[in-house]
């Protein structure tokens, strides 16, 4: 089996969102899926690439990138070779986006060409993962956090992860500078949500790197152990990597990064020498499957937690595949009031992670990545002259509007 061609289809969809306190639904946005061809017939396909999990695509520089360069070194190869190709663009500098779209693809081909999902060709362990929900930043005063909480635990969540005040002042609740923070609020929210859940609900604490002092950072960390926080991610700019180092010999609470920082496993490994983390931190969407996979092996050799970074099929497929003494949570998200994030996106006939009443996600049980795609929406809303691949497009029923 050889690969025959690479496509990025660019195509019109919506979703609901959330900004600054307000609720956007049905919000327009811009997808890509990533086709991959070969000569038996077999594609292998991915959604997204620009962040929101996958549920955002691919912007134009890196579809360039994609079409222009790294096609060129792919086609005429076997598409079972990952490992491989993963390695060429590590060496060539690839942005790690683009790498994981191009590694997921390849896997969701490796499991359509078995007619296996992709956890059980890595080593299924696992068909169902424990979820947590994931706020989105800036939900609103403490007492909206307090109320989301109870409602998310309504619905069957058994742990919560705050996403506090940042870039947005919660007293105007107006758009603000990133400085300075608004420890004071964020505190008040932790405080307000625990009081709200009692003791029996897990919670997690994310500023997504906001806190640019390590007293800052110290301060709300001690709150949140008091508070029998489970985590604190990625509390500080991780390019400061001793001022991590710090953090984590001063607090008890687990410090769980890097979430963002460049160099997936490679670095990753490298915060676990040095002391930086207490857990790790990995997406599918930064490197790929095989990235996230080897970052998970690497946690599990040192008897830490590698948690993986926000949703999507990619994600879930590797948790499938990896311990829940390892990666314990799935990230479901984000979620805010009025956001009905459950509504099936439109291009695909269902999402792949509802939560079951334990507060569970069972995995896709289709071949590759599980997707289960309507091509005739896509096809009906692509953007400029992009069109489905040949093979890809006698799939396309009659058009279905945007």
């Amino acid at each position: 089996m050889k690969i025959t061609d690479i496509t990025v289809v660019p195509f019109k969809t919506h979703a609901d969102r959330f900004r600054n306190g307000q609720a956007l639904p049905r919000t327009e946005l811009l997808q890509t899926v990533t086709c991959i061809q070969t000569d038996e017939g077999v594609a292998g396909c991915y959604f997204g690439g620009g962040g929101h999990g996958d549920q955002d695509g691919l912007p134009a520089d890196a579809r360039e990138h994609l079409e222009g360069r790294i096609k060129p070194m792919l086609v005429g190869q076997d598409p079972l070779d990952r490992e491989k190709f993963w390695k060429w663009m590590w060496v060539a500098n690839v942005p790690e986006p683009v790498v994981g779209v191009v590694d997921m693809a390849l896997w969701d081909l490796a499991g359509r060409a078995a007619g296996l999902p992709v956890a059980k060709l890595l080593g299924g362990a696992r068909d169902r993962v424990k979820a947590y929900a994931s706020t989105y930043p800036n939900v609103g005063s403490p007492e909206d956090y307090a109320q989301h909480a109870l409602e998310c635990r309504r619905q069957g969540y058994t742990a919560y992860k705050i996403h506090p005040h940042y870039f947005w002042d919660p007293a105007t609740r107006r758009a603000a500078p990133g400085r300075p923070s608004h420890v004071d609020w964020d505190i008040a929210t932790c405080r307000a949500v625990r009081a709200a859940v009692g003791d029996g609900m897990v919670l997690m604490y994310d500023p997504w790197g906001t806190y640019h002092t390590l007293e800052e950072a110290l301060r709300v960390g001690r709150e949140l152990e008091r508070l029998d926080f489970s985590w604190y991610e990625h509390p500080m700019p991780e390019y400061r990597v001793e001022s991590y180092v710090r953090l984590a010999r001063e607090l008890r609470i687990p410090i769980l990064s890097p979430e963002i920082a460049a160099g997936h496993v490679f670095t990753r490994a490298d915060w676990i020498l040095r002391g930086a983390s207490d857990m790790s931190r990995m997406d599918a969407n930064r490197g790929g499957i095989t990235a996230a996979r080897k970052t998970a092996i690497v946690c599990e050799a040192y008897g830490i937690k590698c948690e993986l970074h926000m949703s999507g099929f990619g994600n879930l497929q590797v948790l499938g595949a990896t311990s829940e003494d390892t990666s314990e949570y799935y990230e479901k998200g984000l979620l805010a009031p009025g956001v009905d994030y459950d509504a099936p996106l439109p291009y695909l006939h269902r999402t792949c992670d509802p939560l079951d009443a334990d507060g569970y996600v069972t995995l896709p049980r289709g071949p590759g990545l599980g997707y289960d795609i309507r091509w005739d929406y896509i096809a009906a809303n692509t953007v400029g002259d992009a069109r489905l691949p040949a093979g890809i497009a006698a799939e396309a029923r009659p058009a279905a509007p945007a």
